[in-house]
């Protein structure tokens, strides 16, 4: 709760000001009993005035005369309480609009910190979540937050406001009558207290639950097609009937404890008015209180009802605020591991050069298996190709995400120009690699939108020249709409190897000094394989490039091959020389050649 005070501190101008109209309304809300007072007992005092004059003790006849000078004596008293009821009514719209809208406005910013510092958290933090939980802090969590801080802080001011306010005026009126209105009260705070703790642990199960269904119904929006191709549709209809029915269990909860709070703070409440109602009464007949006085006063008592009433409520929104909050801190303390360093780190334009000395890497959710690469060491220089070959498992995509900094090594150092990469600034790093994953990810919009994401300056010849490298041209003339066809959510539209080159092109787009493939061509067929290779030699003529494949064919043209298995390089030298050796690499290709072979028959 600590951090939300950084947030109202930002808007305390729009709370001071808020606050202050809620206590003009008070005021004015606390003059309607006082008026209403004078004027009962005006009325009373004219009333016995004209009773008597007529001669009639104990028996109030009213005629016309008497009627009428009831009706004149009333009237200003009516105006002035009519006055009070619609200047507090704009006062108050004032007042909750500020309150309201500041409770919005630290959503609204609280919301954009959020989806900031999640682009900051590296992959590793995202492999231990689910992307439903995470949506349903990132929108269930925040409104119970602005609920907080909107109309929760509201009833924080009115509550000790109204109570204060009224309480004084009553004591002022009748102390005796203050303290026996007052005898519930220990009782009523004893039931909040017994209730608050009980509603918050409910509260956070709740908010636990609908996380749950939220990841459920992601995946299975995700892998609706495997779920079909399986047939296990009533399989994932009951995993989600079981989820959903603790969430309704766990909601019932939470409504019973708010059933019996409510009831049991208003129950207690009643206490103090039929403690005003016996003892007032009997004061009025000795003649210690004046009618006029017990009406007010009854007033006052219903006016601070609702307020004290509120309190279970207020405890029930404080406390899934605060369970929210809770939720929404785990995110923000989540500290990102792939940063820039203290300064800004080293700033340059990349050159090129890698270097990987005594490198070895385990992933954080599989600390209990064998590291991924283990005391690897190898170079690139400048302006050369680099082949990365081995079989799955063997470390390869675990060797290019390193160079892309997407983890850092548990042991050694991955080098850039001679410095190491924790030391570079990230942003000059982003912008000199280009990096194509090896499940290609693509946005929900254009083909043209996806290949520019990379750079917002693409002219019309660019994108052309881009779609050319990545083979797409021929598709493009497939698309309904061209450059401006939708790929759909993640691609669907797509086919793997569409995907794959479209992901290549944007990569290509940075311009960048060195390219990482990451077995970014193996939904391609050999010829369109063949055909950008032969593009990609020309535009990275003078740059580096590291391509990482399971096919020899695609390693084939790099300067270098190093050859990985088990996570260690096995073999390292040029094309020709491996094919040479008898080691792995000579073996994939006699392998690979014998199924050309076979295929072209």
């Amino acid at each position: 709760m600590n951090r939300l005070r950084e947030y109202l501190l930002k808007y305390n101008k729009r709370y001071i000001v808020g606050g202050a109209c809620l206590f003009v309304t008070a005021t004015m809300v606390m003059a309607i009993p006082a008026v209403l007072q004078r004027a009962i007992d005006q009325l009373a005092s004219a009333t016995a005035g004209n009773t008597s004059a007529a001669g009639m003790p104990g028996d109030a006849v009213f005629n016309d005369a008497v009627f009428n000078d009831a009706v004149f004596n009333a009237a200003p008293w009516a105006l002035a309480i009519i006055a009070l009821a619609v200047g507090q009514a704009l006062v108050r719209t004032v007042s909750r609009s500020l309150i309201f809208n500041a409770g919005r406005d630290v959503e609204y910013d609280l919301r954009n910190d959020l989806f900031v510092h999640l682009t900051t958290l590296p992959q590793s933090w995202y492999h231990r979540q689910r992307t439903g939980d995470l949506m349903s802090r990132l929108v269930n969590d925040l409104n119970a937050v602005r609920l907080l801080l909107g109309l929760g802080v509201l009833t924080i001011i009115n509550t000790p406001l109204y109570c204060i306010y009224a309480l004084t005026l009553m004591a002022m009126m009748d102390l005796r009558l203050t303290l026996a209105a007052l005898l519930p009260f220990p009782l009523m705070l004893w039931v909040i207290r017994v209730y608050s703790h009980r509603m918050m642990e409910a509260s956070v199960s709740v908010q636990e639950r609908l996380a749950d269904i939220s990841s459920s119904v992601q995946e299975t929006l995700a892998g609706v097609s495997v779920i079909k191709a399986w047939g296990r549709e009533q399989q994932r209809e009951g995993d989600f009937a079981q989820l959903n029915e603790r969430f309704k269990n766990d909601s019932m909860e939470l409504v019973k404890l708010r059933g019996k709070v409510f009831p049991l703070v208003r129950v207690v409440s009643s206490l103090g008015v039929l403690a005003v109602l016996y003892y007032g009464g009997t004061l009025v007949v000795r003649g210690e209180l004046t009618l006029g006085q017990l009406v007010a006063f009854m007033v006052y008592l219903n006016i601070i009802a609702w307020p004290v009433m509120a309190l279970g409520w207020l405890v029930s929104i404080y406390q899934r605020g605060r369970a929210a909050m809770l939720r929404l801190g785990e995110i923000l303390d989540a500290q990102p591991e792939i940063a820039s360093p203290e300064g800004g780190g080293h700033r340059a334009e990349l050159r090129g050069g890698v270097s990987l000395e005594n490198v070895s890497f385990t992933y954080p959710s599989d600390q209990a298996r064998d590291p991924a690469l283990r005391n690897v060491t190898l170079e690139l220089e400048a302006g050369t190709s680099l082949g990365v070959l081995g079989a799955t498992g063997s470390g390869k995509s675990t060797l290019a995400s390193l160079v892309a900094r997407v983890f850092d090594p548990d042991q050694g150092r991955v080098m850039v120009d001679g410095v190491d990469l924790r030391n570079w600034n990230l942003g000059d790093l982003r912008r000199g690699i280009g990096f194509v994953p090896q499940d290609p990810f693509l946005f929900s919009s254009s083909i043209e939108d996806n290949i520019a994401f990379a750079r917002d300056d693409l002219g019309d010849e660019e994108l052309g020249r881009l779609v050319e490298i990545a083979a797409l041209d021929t598709d493009l003339a497939e698309f309904p709409h061209g450059m401006d066809t939708q790929v759909g959510e993640r691609g669907l539209a797509m086919s793997g190897g569409q995907k794959q080159r479209l992901t290549l092109a944007r990569a290509v787009a940075r311009d960048p000094a060195i390219l990482v493939l990451d077995d970014a061509l193996s939904s391609i067929d050999a010829a369109t394989e063949s055909r950008i290779l032969d593009e990609l030699e020309s535009v990275m003529e003078g740059r580096s490039s590291i391509i990482v494949s399971h096919r020899v064919a695609a390693v084939r043209r790099a300067d270098r091959v190093v050859v990985l298995e088990e996570g260690r390089v096995v073999e390292d030298g040029t094309p020709d020389e491996l094919a040479m050796a008898d080691g792995l690499y000579s073996r994939l290709l006699e392998r690979q050649q014998l199924a050309d072979e076979l295929e072209a028959m």
